[in-house]
């Protein structure tokens, strides 16, 4: 992606030798009293238009794959029972059974889980989105003619925060099968089913924060005359080049999503009671936030108004349809990467800016 904006930018660059300096469009000759440069200063105020993508959630444990349970709790088993399933019996059976063994089951009755629903799901209602943001902003234009000229546009670049949307469950599902020693109770499987709660993305302040750089490159014709017309209303269009650093989760949502890469790796290391009873596992998991960069095409309406020869007043709106991929990983080093959510944030932002700048 670096690589292309480079070549953009060094064929925009070489556009002044190449062209013909008899060219009714792209004269090297100056003349009807036109500057050659301009370039101006103002409030850049970024308004994304963009609604939340849904997060699509990968773990590492497979469907259908099989875990021992390990200890667990005659609760835990109780609270996760598929409500679609008459186990009334079952669930007498297991509340008498608590009684003699202290409310556990121990991990030689507990048996295993053949487990589902976690390798992949769609977190309907959830998703990110962009705040708006306001910025100094900085237009470089160098004109062609008195009508056509390419425009740079820049700004410091604005720490911009990522709104969630909606909470994130697992929907877990398992037939568990007890056991006496090494011998499965069939006859007895137990179905379980529970959507388990990961973390609300609403609930804690903005979900994440990048900043933003986001140039763009465009090339714009003037209506009216230099000296002839004090207002000028111009159009453009182009490219904006949108690249983000300092990525930063919420310590909250980071500390849920820690909670989450246990509960994966208690699966993984044949102890699935402990997590569905949110205990630590023996895995260290953490948490990364990554974001894609892109390039978008960029239009702009927009206008200047001459005070004198030299100095101007210029405003502008401008429409970029763009929309990157966020991905935030669990990983630990022993069992690799624990849990992968992606998802896209339509960004499709209205960039608004007002500024004075000087013609030379």
């Amino acid at each position: 992606m670096k690589k292309s904006l480079l070549y953009i930018m060094s064929s925009l660059a070489s556009l002044p030798v190449i062209s013909h300096a008899d060219s009714p469009y792209f004269s090297l000759k100056d003349g009807d009293g036109f500057k050659r440069f301009s370039i101006s200063v103002g409030a850049l105020h970024v308004m994304p238009q963009g609604k939340a993508q849904a997060f699509q959630v990968n773990t590492a444990v497979k469907n259908g794959e099989v875990s021992k349970n390990g200890d667990i709790q005659v609760d835990t088993v109780l609270n996760n029972l598929n409500p679609d399933v008459d186990q009334a019996g079952l669930a007498a059976a297991l509340k008498f059974l608590g009684f003699f063994t202290g409310g556990n089951l121990p991990a030689d009755l507990s048996g295993s889980s053949k487990i589902s629903g976690l390798e992949r799901w769609e977190a309907q209602g959830t998703g990110l989105e962009a705040d708006d943001v306001t910025t100094l902003g900085m237009m470089t234009n160098y004109f062609f003619s008195d009508h056509i000229s390419f425009e740079i546009k820049a700004g410091i670049p604005p720490k911009v925060d990522l709104q969630g949307k909606g909470k994130i469950y697992a929907p877990f599902s398992a037939v568990a099968t007890p056991q006496i020693g090494k011998l499965p109770l069939e006859f007895l499987n137990i179905d379980l089913k529970n959507n388990i709660f990961i973390t609300d993305l609403e609930a804690h302040g903005p979900a994440a924060s990048a900043r933003a750089w986001t140039p763009a490159f465009e090339f714009q014709y003037h209506f009216g005359k230099t000296g002839v017309n004090k207002f000028r209303p111009y159009v453009g269009l182009g490219v904006i080049y949108a690249y983000f650093n300092a990525l930063e989760i919420n310590p909250q949502i980071e500390q849920d999503l820690i909670a989450a890469g246990h509960m994966i790796a208690n699966i993984k290391e044949g102890n699935a009671g402990a997590s569905l009873e949110g205990k630590k596992s023996k895995a260290n998991p953490q948490v990364d936030l990554e974001t894609t960069d892109v390039i978008a095409p960029i239009a702009t309406v927009g206008f200047t108004y001459d005070f004198n020869n030299k100095w101007f007043a210029v405003g502008s709106v401008s429409y970029a349809h763009m929309k990157n991929e966020t991905t935030i990983t669990v990983t630990d080093a022993t069992h690799g990467e624990l849990i992968r959510s992606q998802a896209n944030i339509e960004i499709n932002p209205l960039l608004v800016y007002a500024g004075v700048g000087m013609r030379f």
